[in-house]
């Protein structure tokens, strides 16, 4: 968590201060959000977003059982 903090202030906070309101610091917050989690390619995960990864993570787990019928 402190690196993704880290990220987050390094990345968007510092460089765009001084911020004038709560709600653009809010905004902005929002879409540097999203875009972290579904369209930064993540490089231990195979060069997808990671929502793409748990996307996929739980079609692979959650996979319907085969039942047999009598």
């Amino acid at each position: 968590m402190e690196s993704t903090i880290g990220l987050f202030k390094t990345e968007l906070i510092k460089p765009r201060r001084p911020w004038k309101t709560l709600s653009e610091v809010e905004l902005a917050t929002a879409e540097w959000v999203d875009w972290y989690c579904h369209r930064r390619l993540h490089g231990e995960i195979g060069h997808i977003p990671p929502a793409e990864y748990e996307t996929n993570y739980y079609r692979e787990t959650t996979k319907p059982q085969a039942t047999a019928t009598t």
